[in-house]
């Protein structure tokens, strides 16, 4: 049963990934905007998330293992930060590369850190 929480949770955080990607994507014109704002989004649902889970006495493993490892951790894509990077390095776009990598960095630190205080707070 485990699994099958995992692949579900997995399956709806990718398409959804996917889904926002194509419309930022559309909208700023720019993929590495759209994967940049997934992923500080979803650093910070992932940090309310835990942060209200952590206050549970009887907080559902099944619910964690749904949300927490399947969704959000196929919603966010950390491997796609590191490509794009890549990228970007190759193409001579180092300013870029920089800006990308250390920003998704700092700011999802810093929107998982806001997260888990206010999943805390928000805690009954």
């Amino acid at each position: 049963m485990n699994w099958i929480l995992v692949a579900l949770g997995g399956g709806l955080g990718a398409i959804s990934r996917y889904g926002i990607t194509l419309i930022a994507a559309n909208y700023f014109k720019s993929n590495l905007i759209s994967i940049f704002l997934i992923n500080i989004f979803g650093s910070l649902i992932l940090g309310i998330f835990i942060g209200y889970s952590l206050n549970k006495e009887n907080f559902s493993s099944d619910f964690n293992l749904f949300i927490g490892i399947g969704f959000l951790a196929s919603f966010t894509t950390f491997s796609t930060i590191t490509v794009n990077t890549i990228q970007l390095i190759t193409e001579g776009e180092y300013l870029k590369a920089g800006i990308n990598i250390f920003s998704t960095i700092l700011l999802g630190l810093i929107a998982a850190f806001a997260g888990l205080y206010f999943g805390k707070i928000v805690t009954p």
